[in-house]
């Protein structure tokens, strides 16, 4: 039986180890949908599951990776069919279901993104989930009240995939962005992809935040969580939307309910592993036309499957800037 490689997960006696082996079909969870992998990315959730730092896996052995993008191979769902161009995240996959380090992926058919005709498969993974969840966070918060003219919007862990990517959307609608960075270093690629001004995350005094402070925020996209967050709230303007879709400095949260009962602000946790078939089939379609990120994408590095597990610990360590595609079967075709 024909194999292919994979970058595989496992539990062994405690200890969570990854690796690349060969597999076969028969091998990979269930699934109606064959696909061949042209490219992945390299999300924050990846960089924690590889070695268990985030206890993300949630089944072992199991396929890491938390997206992909490719074409149908076979499928025994009548909505695909062979050479259909898919996306595949969220839901379990990579995460208790064989994910995108692999050249060949099986899933159920209602797990799958149809790729808008004009993304390519390499564009697809320029933004990933990680993408995604910026332009969902965007999309939640407009949902809510949020429009240019309200005023500035904050931006934290800027230089990531999350927030290089919401930095683009925003100012491609219009927005006044504010970076908020640990990285001095990197102001000039923040205003290159939209950023407005640049602030410095030890700026803000996380020790000393009062229940209010001055009004400053129509909005917040936070990657950080924590007093960060925390801070965020505090000075956010009346009828302000904060969208929390990260942990990267802490999963603790402590504030008070003012904010929210004084100032009318909203706090809105972006969930995008569950986030609805057809609102995510929308986000797609306006990320490959009016909200593609052009600037993250000239700037996005690409690699070779073989160098993936290399790249994880700079991830974690907060040393990445913008975006890593994962080149697993590319071709010459779209």
């Amino acid at each position: 039986m024909q194999t292919f490689k994979a970058y595989r997960t496992f539990d062994e006696e405690g200890r969570i180890v990854s690796r690349f082996v060969d597999m076969t079909l028969d091998e990979l969870d269930a699934g109606d949908v064959v696909l061949r992998t042209k490219y992945s990315t390299i999300n924050y959730k990846d960089a924690l599951s590889y070695n268990g730092a985030g206890k993300i896996m949630r089944k072992f052995p199991t396929v890491a990776g938390i997206d992909m993008s490719g074409t149908v191979e076979q499928s025994s769902d009548p909505r695909w069919k062979k050479g259909d161009k898919v996306i595949v995240h969220a839901y379990d996959f990579g995460v208790a279901h064989d994910g995108g380090y692999a050249e060949r992926v099986r899933v159920p058919g209602d797990w799958i993104v149809r790729r808008p005709e004009s993304m390519t498969a390499f564009d697809a993974m320029t933004l990933g989930t990680a993408g995604f969840t910026a332009a969902q966070a965007v999309q939640l918060m407009e949902h809510n009240g949020l429009k240019p003219g309200n005023g500035p919007v904050a931006v934290t862990g800027a230089t990531g995939g999350v927030g290089s990517v919401a930095i683009e959307v925003l100012a491609k609608g219009g927005y006044h962005v504010v970076a908020i960075t640990g990285k001095a270093d990197e102001a000039a690629y923040l205003k290159r992809i939209g950023a407005k001004e640049v602030m410095l995350r030890d700026a803000i005094d996380t020790g000393k935040i009062r229940p209010l402070e001055k009004s400053t925020w129509a909005g917040a996209i936070d990657n950080l969580g924590g007093g960060v967050l925390s801070w965020l709230l505090a000075t956010s303007q009346v009828g302000a939307t904060v969208a929390s879709v990260g942990l990267a400095a802490s999963h603790k949260l402590d504030t008070t309910v003012m904010p929210f009962i004084l100032r009318g602000v909203m706090l809105l946790g972006i969930d995008s592993a569950n986030c609805a078939m057809g609102t995510r089939q929308r986000i797609w379609n306006k990320l490959a036309v009016e909200w593609r990120p052009d600037a993250v994408h000239d700037q996005v590095r690409t690699i070779d499957f073989d160098e993936l597990p290399t790249h994880f610990d700079a991830y974690i360590k907060g040393m990445v800037r913008g975006r890593t595609v994962v080149r697993i079967g590319a071709d010459t075709h779209p």
